[in-house]
């Protein structure tokens, strides 16, 4: 079998990782994280968004929890963003919706962490590769990002 894009990535940088592969095709959050053994908090999204006409950012989030679009356009200083079209996904990532992973990018873009990814001490993120996944450290994670900031995106319900 072919090796993800995204781990062939980790390896040139000597970040430690494993490949997880789904057996049946993956149709919801819930079923991602039952077959890698994880808890949905464990599953990172990496959504790309388009700040401006050529700028794109992409955002790791743990979780299906949906993101605030407020802070977001604040942390942007924006006050219109939207997720990336599958054309633009692919064009920018190399990647198809559903198995973008933050490594092995075609095109630069901005890269926020959700402070949630670190809380968890194993993560797992998209492979580049449908029914795959790349399951690592969230500290190895972090490190392997290099500069990225770290930023709070969802609303806190007045706790």
């Amino acid at each position: 079998m072919n090796q993800p894009p995204v781990s062939l990535a980790l390896e040139k940088m000597n970040v430690p990782h494993r490949v997880f592969r789904h057996e049946t095709p993956v149709d919801s959050f819930e079923k991602a994280a039952s077959d890698r053994g994880q808890r949905p908090s464990q599953i990172i999204r990496t959504i790309l968004f388009r700040v401006t006409e050529d700028e794109f950012a992409l955002v790791l989030v743990a979780g299906p929890g949906q993101i605030s679009w407020k802070l977001l356009r604040k942390l942007f200083g924006r006050s219109r963003i939207t997720m990336a079209t599958e054309e633009e996904v692919l064009a920018v990532t190399g990647y198809r919706i559903g198995t973008v992973g933050p490594f092995g990018l075609l095109k630069q873009a901005r890269v926020l962490v959700e402070a949630g990814v670190l809380k968890e001490e194993e993560v797992s993120i998209g492979s580049g590769m449908r029914d795959a996944a790349i399951i690592l450290k969230s500290a190895d994670l972090y490190q392997a990002l290099g500069d990225v900031d770290v930023v709070e995106l969802f609303e806190s319900n007045g706790e």
